[in-house]
């Protein structure tokens, strides 16, 4: 029987990724997200490529009694959740904190955060039910700096980096891993959402240098639900060479 992964905010970037890298080696997939649409058109394309089970749950990770509805009403034999990702995420607007909209920063707190927790308490009775499993919470190098114009989104990374210390800590008697991924900069549609649909300044961000892809991420995300039992990593940073940190990027000229 494969293993089950739970994937948050599958319908693109990381999280569609992950869908198909962990289906490419023979996990059956449980992809969640707001866009039926795109879950229905990523369901069909697992399958196609894979040839692995898909189950759908259709939901925003703000809502709490979505998230808990649709978890709680699994069907059995989806119940025996190996691996969750905590992938749903977003920034909106880049201003200085005394310009920023407060909508925006409701919107990083209650997908970035709240979410992140919802659907960790939601799955995790299954987890130590099966006396087995593996979070990975997707961070961000905004966990590890703080910089000009970050502040909520920084704030709330950090917050992320902080919930998976303390899950650890708290999980290590059921003996469950949990594993935080922060990526640094990535071509998704992570700068278009955060621009509000301008393609322009999006584009700016990754001028000059050749920045991670999904498919890297993914790759790495999938690395650390391959080791033995005993062993877990804890805190993983990832950026590509021209990155060090979120502070300094390599930028070429021309």
């Amino acid at each position: 029987m494969n293993k089950i992964v739970l994937i948050t905010g599958a319908t693109s970037g990381f999280g569609k990724a992950c869908a198909q890298k962990f289906a490419a080696n023979n996990y059956d997939i449980i992809i969640t997200g707001r866009r039926k649409d795109r879950l229905d058109e990523i369901s069909d394309l697992l399958i196609k490529e894979s040839g692995i089970r898909v189950h759908i749950l259709e939901f925003d990770v703000q809502d709490k009694t979505a998230v808990f509805n649709a978890v709680n009403t699994l069907p059995e034999d989806w119940k025996k959740i190996d691996v969750l990702i905590n992938n749903a995420g977003l920034a909106l607007g880049r201003d200085y904190f005394d310009e920023a909209n407060l909508d925006d920063w409701e919107t990083m707190i209650d997908t970035n955060l709240k979410g992140l927790v919802y659907v960790s308490k939601a799955v995790l009775p299954l987890m130590i039910t099966n006396k087995r499993g593996q979070i990975i919470n997707i961070g961000s190098t905004a966990g590890k700096e703080v910089y000009e114009k970050g502040n909520m989104y920084c704030a709330t990374k950090h917050a992320v980096d902080a919930v998976s210390k303390a899950m650890r800590i708290d999980l290590l008697q059921h003996g469950i891993k949990v594993t935080a991924v922060h990526p640094g900069a990535a071509d998704t549609e992570f700068s278009n959402v955060r621009f509000k649909g301008n393609n322009d300044l999006a584009k700016k961000v990754y001028e000059g240098y050749q920045p991670l892809t999904a498919e890297d991420v993914a790759d790495t995300v999938f690395y650390t639900t391959t080791l033995p039992p005993h062993v877990c990593i804890n805190d993983l940073v990832i950026t590509c060479t021209a990155q060090a940190n979120s502070f300094y990027t390599f930028k070429k000229q021309g």
